[in-house]
Order: structure tokens, then sequence, then C-alpha cells
């Protein structure tokens, strides 16, 4: 799943607004975060993750781990804070996306 720049760029636009959802702790990424996160991203699409200041991970390496195992697109990494969207066709359409709301 690739995206292209102008969805990346409307992407970030809209996630500027959001508050983080989840935080990476000090252990990294364990499974329960990972299984956290997936349901996140199962309601919500777009999602902004916060890292730990004294974690073993970089908010970059973590961003890509996430993407490895969930299936996620990176939309942007700033300092500890990544955001990644994760498209599910079975949100209904007809109403708001769920990080508008």
């Amino acid at each position: 799943m690739s995206m292209t720049g102008k969805d990346r760029a409307a992407l970030r636009a809209e996630a500027h607004h959001l508050s983080v959802q989840v935080h990476v702790g000090h252990a990294g990424l364990t499974p329960a975060l990972l299984k956290s996160l997936d349901d996140v991203l199962r309601t919500h699409e777009l999602v902004k993750v916060q890292v730990a200041k004294g974690g073993e991970l970089s908010a970059k390496e973590a961003a890509n781990a996430v993407a490895n195992e969930l299936g996620t697109e990176v939309v942007q990494v700033i300092g500890r804070t990544f955001t990644v969207y994760r498209h599910n066709p079975a949100l209904p359409r007809s109403e708001t996306p769920a990080w508008r709301r």
C-alpha cells in the first residue's frame, strides 16, 4: 500500500489537530501495545503515537516497526511523536472519519 505525497500531506494536515492516543513506554513495542494500537487503528484509521524519552527505540525506528508489524503507512515523524494510517474498508463511509469528529 503506497501513498502519494498529496495523500500524505492531506493526512498530515488532518493529524495536526489530533491528540496522542497511544504511548510507547520504556518496554518498547510489546505484543500488548501492538494489539492496543491495532484496535485503535481499526476504529480511527489515523493515529498519533508518542515514544517515551528513555525508551530503547527512537520514534523513527518505532514507526517503521509498527508499519512492518501492522501494515500501516507512516504519515510523519516529528520528535518523539509519529503518525500512522491504515485504511479500514469496514468503517461506514457515509459519515465523517473518526479523526474528524
